[in-house]
């Protein structure tokens, strides 16, 4: 009885640090994909940069590297989709002013301790 729950255990244990994740990124790599549209700039597995021009109908895309240049490529070769350097510079800036939040409410967190810290000290000395 012993070793089949160490076995459940094992597959269990297995399935959250393996089976699981993996899962996740397909499913996720699987959704970029799908939403590739034209005019989205994407990188290829092959780590060429180009913008989408047409999708074919056998889930092919037509990508402009260059400028006149065009190349088909296979839908499911694209590693990522690009974003634009002003929404880049946007999630920058609010990731950082997150930061500065957190880090201003930690600060009066502690504050607040210390403050209490002086308060218990004080009342001990009377």
């Amino acid at each position: 009885m012993a070793s089949l729950i160490l076995i459940v255990a094992m597959f269990v244990l297995l399935w959250v640090l393996l089976i699981r994740p993996q899962r996740k990124r397909q499913q996720t790599q699987q959704h970029l994909i799908d939403s590739v549209e034209p005019g989205d700039e994407v990188l290829t597995v092959g780590g060429i940069y180009g913008i989408v021009e047409e999708i074919d109908e056998e889930d092919d895309l037509v990508v402009e590297i260059a400028e006149g240049i065009r190349v088909r490529v296979a839908r499911r070769a694209v590693a990522s989709v690009v974003k634009p350097e002003d929404e880049y510079e946007e999630e920058l800036a609010q990731a950082q002013e997150e930061a500065i939040e957190e880090a201003a409410v930690k600060d009066g967190e502690q504050d607040v301790r210390s403050e209490a810290a002086e308060d218990a000290a004080a009342s001990s000395r009377r």
